[in-house]
């Protein structure tokens, strides 16, 4: 605490504006020209005017455009298409969400997502006898998921009935399913 008052008042000292007198400038000036052979005159800034063709203040303006439109297209969210037709995924109940997949020979399927902080065994699917197909209904609220099966404790499988979520974050490919309006 004693140090932050410390720090506070060297702070406010280094904020306080310096004040130099008005004939610093020359007297300094007057120095520097001292010193310097009668030939040499002391140095004084010049200031030129900078004058651009209109050709020059086109290709100026047409590139500030540019690098706005493209600073855009870089900052603008990656907006996902919506699937026109999804087989895999359907509503069950007005709550629950229904995943399904056909995996023929797999010995066991698993769902994992952001809803079950990619958990391999939180979510364990039913197989159907028979005919390979892998299914599992979970409760999830409004909005957007992603997901994928893991077969057989092992092989990362993406939902091919799904689109692929397109923020993968270095990882293995995803499925995304969003959940009531979006």
């Amino acid at each position: 605490m004693a140090d932050d008052r410390w720090l506070d008042r060297v702070t406010d000292v280094l904020q306080e504006p310096v004040r130099l007198d008005p004939s610093f400038d020359e007297r300094v000036m007057a120095a520097i020209g001292e010193g310097l052979p009668d030939a040499v005159t002391p140095l004084r800034p010049r200031y030129r005017p900078l004058l651009v063709s209109p050709l020059g203040g086109f290709a100026l303006a047409a590139a500030v455009l540019t690098g706005i439109l493209v600073g855009r297209s870089w900052l603008a969210p990656v907006i996902e298409p919506a699937p026109t037709s999804v087989t895999a995924v359907q509503a069950v109940p007005p709550s629950a969400v229904q995943f399904v997949i056909v995996v023929p020979g797999a010995e066991s399927v698993s769902l994992v997502g952001d809803f079950n902080d990619w958990n391999r065994t939180a979510t364990p699917m039913r197989r159907a006898p028979g005919d390979g197909v892998w299914s599992v209904s979970i409760p999830l609220t409004e909005g957007r998921y992603r997901y994928a099966f893991l077969v057989d404790g092992g092989r990362w499988v993406t939902d091919p009935s799904a689109p692929r979520a397109l923020d993968d974050d270095f990882g293995p490919p995803n499925s995304v399913v969003t959940v009531g309006a979006s």
